[in-house]
């Protein structure tokens, strides 16, 4: 029998694999939907040593990894860009940094580029609202015809897609039958309360209702304010305060607001600072959530940590995600929704069954898990 000399035993196959590179487009991380990507890397950081990650950041954004498998990348292109050279640009950046898998937070992403995908898609209420702002008709007509092209064609390449809720997955199944045995449910969470010390915005005092948040359509803010006349008839000195930045929906919402008897007592407060949101939350006898279409809904549950009663439409995902923790109305009907309003405002019992059950309903979800569970989907789509 031949002697095995060392030599031949150093050429058997190594069993160690080399780590496999994962970027996630996290150039969304400071919009409002930025705090998924946020919290999806900070726990990645936490508890995936193996993998290489690379983070593509906007180029004026210095977030820093704590990881020393993570690192960021600028990627110049912007966030909802149809333009060909940022898309063949975007793709060959991608493809110099050589990755296993991209993980696109949201659906938009380059057309050309056909790697191993995982894509999140939060919603699907740009389908169903307008929401062109100050763009001419007609060129939102021709966006919204590209968005649904891209989004067709970003979910056609995706070995997962990533939603928040059941009751997205149900909708975009619906939309796009093909998606089925692709979409994997990873729900997103609260964050604990504010630490910071808690300041009464200079414009709001006395009894009020609240809600934090966009103006955009499918808030329903203008119902909202038709529920609040209702409420006003009978609480004369009740507020509802709306706070958010201004933009042109708010404007439009503030125009038409004015010809209303409950106007007066209406409180656009603009940008609220972290101090004042607390004061709010904290301070207000209800928070109100009118919205007709959401992915997750989080607000509301950022009301519940501060100890708000939440009363909430019943459409779209909000009784998944706020179980028995939420007084509930139809959002298209002004009275349901004052009658709601009112029932929480006048039952000090109903009010405190509310608060205890969102300190219990935000026990239900996890940031980390939320990762984990992301993580467990790469390592699916890597086959490993």
């Amino acid at each position: 029998m031949p002697h095995t000399t060392p030599k031949t035993r150093s050429k058997l196959p190594e069993t160690a694999s080399k780590p496999k590179h994962i970027i996630i487009d996290g150039r969304i991380r400071r919009t409002s939907t930025g705090r998924y990507v946020d919290r999806l890397v900070e726990h990645l950081e936490d508890i995936d040593h193996t993998h290489r990650y690379t983070i593509l950041v906007q180029p004026d954004d210095d977030w820093k990894m704590r990881a020393g498998n993570f690192a960021t990348v600028p990627c110049p292109f912007a966030q909802f860009s149809f333009n060909p050279i940022d898309q063949i640009n975007f793709t060959r950046q991608l493809r110099a940094l050589k990755p296993d898998l991209v993980h696109f937070t949201m659906t938009q992403q380059p057309v050309p580029y056909l790697g191993n995908i995982v894509t999140t898609t939060h919603d699907l209420t740009m389908l169903h609202f307008v929401r062109r702002g100050s763009t001419p008709l007609p060129i939102y007509q021709v966006k919204m015809g590209l968005y649904r092209f891209l989004l067709w064609w970003g979910h056609k390449k995706s070995a997962r897609i990533i939603v928040p809720t059941n009751t997205t997955a149900k909708e975009v199944a619906s939309y796009q039958p093909f998606t089925k045995s692709k979409l994997v449910v990873t729900y997103e969470a609260s964050e604990p309360p504010l630490k910071v010390n808690a300041e009464q915005p200079k414009d709001v005092d006395g009894n009020f209702i609240l809600y934090v948040g966009t103006a955009f359509p499918h808030k329903n803010l203008f119902k909202l304010v038709e529920a609040f006349d209702i409420l006003h008839t009978k609480r004369p000195d009740l507020k509802l305060v709306l706070a958010g930045k201004h933009e042109v929906h708010r404007a439009e919402l503030m125009e038409w607001a004015e010809s209303h008897p409950s106007y007066k007592n209406i409180v656009f407060t603009g940008f609220v600072p972290d101090a004042g949101l607390r004061w709010l939350y904290e301070h207000c006898l209800a928070y109100v959530f009118a919205s007709v279409s959401e992915g997750f809904g989080l607000p509301p549950l950022e009301a519940m940590a501060h100890g708000a009663p939440v009363v909430s439409s019943n459409a779209s995902v909000m009784p998944e995600v706020y179980g028995d923790a939420a007084h509930y109305f139809n959002p298209q009907s002004p009275k349901d929704m004052a009658a709601k309003i009112a029932e929480v405002l006048d039952d000090a019992q109903l009010r405190a069954k509310l608060i205890a059950a969102g300190h219990e309903q935000l026990k239900k979800y996890s940031w980390r898990k939320m990762a984990e569970e992301t993580l467990a989907t790469y390592k699916a789509v890597l086959g490993e």
